[in-house]
């Protein structure tokens, strides 16, 4: 069976483990440092938050699977999507160990697949994840270059 994961960046740790926990009205799975997670079952899904230096907001979707078949067949489902597949392979992440692999949606969110086969006890370093990224990065910036500069936000008072 899989399982949706999200994974947001944010900037008080500490905070944002109170909120979710009270919003899922669970505490998380793991806690560390730099990193908590939830593990859900209603709704299915593998909640993670992390102080990882991004900026706040949402960092990655993905979906994780329970067995190696279900991965191949998550994996033939990204290549049909077409895009850039970043396979990562085995690898250190999120303090698991896991296989995996990474694609931009059309609209530059990356989406992981993967298959978690252990604990670990350091972060990793996120090399495949960097790669989906960078590629990304260097789609946008070839094609942003004549794209309409966005008009500023005007301001919204309250009430």
């Amino acid at each position: 069976m899989k399982r949706l994961h999200v994974h947001v960046s944010v900037e008080d740790l500490s905070r944002s483990i109170g909120f979710y926990s009270a919003l899922f009205a669970s505490e998380p799975s793991v806690v560390k440092s730099d990193y908590a997670k939830w593990m859900l079952d209603d709704p299915r899904v593998n909640f993670a938050i992390s102080t990882r230096g991004r900026a706040a907001g949402l960092d990655h979707l993905g979906i994780q699977v329970e067995t190696g078949e279900e991965l191949q067949e998550v994996y033939a489902r990204l290549r049909k999507a077409g895009g850039n597949v970043v396979e990562q392979g085995q690898t250190t992440c999120c303090y698991a160990k896991s296989e995996k692999s990474w694609i931009d949606d059309p609209a530059g969110i990356a989406w992981e697949t993967f298959h978690t086969t252990g604990e670990s006890t350091d972060y990793g370093d996120g090399t495949g994840e960097n790669q989906a990224r960078v590629a990304h990065e260097k789609q946008e910036t070839q094609s942003a270059c004549c794209a309409p500069q966005a008009a500023p936000a005007a301001s919204k008072a309250c009430c």
